[in-house]
């Protein structure tokens, strides 16, 4: 009888032991480290946004430290087509490769160049928003050629797409040694005309400073062209951008999308374009 008890105890402890490593199992899914893509984002039912939260008009803070801007209607937009929480993770912007990497963030979302490297290194969503890399001016500056910036004290933020695309141009090496690279833009603009005779920098971001100025910087006609925006996923999350692709284009058909870009901008330069 004694012999029976002891097996049926450790039957029941067997059986314990099991179901808890079978819940264990199941509960693990939804936080599974080595989940990828969609099915990793609809386990768990967020999805965390990495961004610059001073980068206006595509996400920053206003007055009451909310956070605010096109890119942060956008995307809650798209978590309620998808059906998932949208969290907002502000971020290193230097750090953003090594952020997303290790899964602190879901994918980088502010305003971000769908630069050739960036094509290579991530899963990013088709281009989302049409932007330019512009020069700003201080009063009295005349910028008619990169030829100028030789002569001028150039500002512009550490890491950014227009950082980028001036170390891309042709003419680079006859400024580069004019460029100071800044956290954010606020200080360039702070100290136009002071320290800075112009500023490279983002036309949306441009245009959204200017408004906000009583007395507004002049835009000069040269341009370090064309910069798209995308949405950068983990190379291997393609069914994750393949899925706010989709979202996005949703809210371009019902005409979202346009209300929001007219929020921001006062027109709608939302689009939905492959890469050439």
């Amino acid at each position: 009888m004694k012999k029976i008890s002891i097996l049926l105890a450790l039957v029941l402890m067997l059986t314990s032991v099991m179901c808890l490593a079978g819940c264990g199992e199941k509960a693990d899914t939804a936080t599974d480290v080595n989940a990828i893509g969609w099915d990793y984002i609809q386990n768990k039912g967020e999805l965390i946004v990495g961004l610059d939260d001073t980068f206006a008009p595509m996400g920053f803070r206003d007055e009451n430290n909310n956070l605010v801007g096109f890119d942060i209607d956008l995307a809650n937009a798209v978590g309620k087509v998808l059906g998932v929480k949208v969290k907002f993770q502000p971020i290193d912007w230097n750090s953003k490769e090594l952020e997303l990497s290790s899964k602190n963030i879901d994918c980088i979302w502010n305003g971000m160049s769908a630069t050739e490297e960036r094509q290579q290194s991530m899963s990013l969503t088709k281009k989302y928003l049409n932007n330019e890399i512009i020069i700003m001016l201080a009063e009295g500056v005349t910028v008619n050629s990169k030829a100028d910036l030789a002569n001028l004290r150039i500002a512009t933020q550490e890491g950014s797409a227009a950082l980028e695309c001036m170390e891309a141009d042709a003419e680079y090496n006859s400024f580069k040694d004019k460029i100071t690279t800044l956290p954010d833009y606020d200080n360039a603009i702070a100290n136009m005309g002071t320290r800075y005779d112009c500023i490279v920098i983002d036309k949306v971001l441009a245009e959204y400073k200017n408004s906000k100025l009583e007395k507004k910087f002049a835009i000069s006609e040269v341009t370090f062209g064309d910069d798209f925006y995308a949405i950068g996923c983990r190379k291997a999350d393609t069914t994750l951008s393949d899925k706010i692709n989709e979202a996005i284009k949703t809210l371009i058909d019902n005409g979202e999308a346009a209300k929001i870009s007219e929020k921001w901008f006062g027109r709608d330069i939302v689009i939905l374009e492959d890469y050439q």
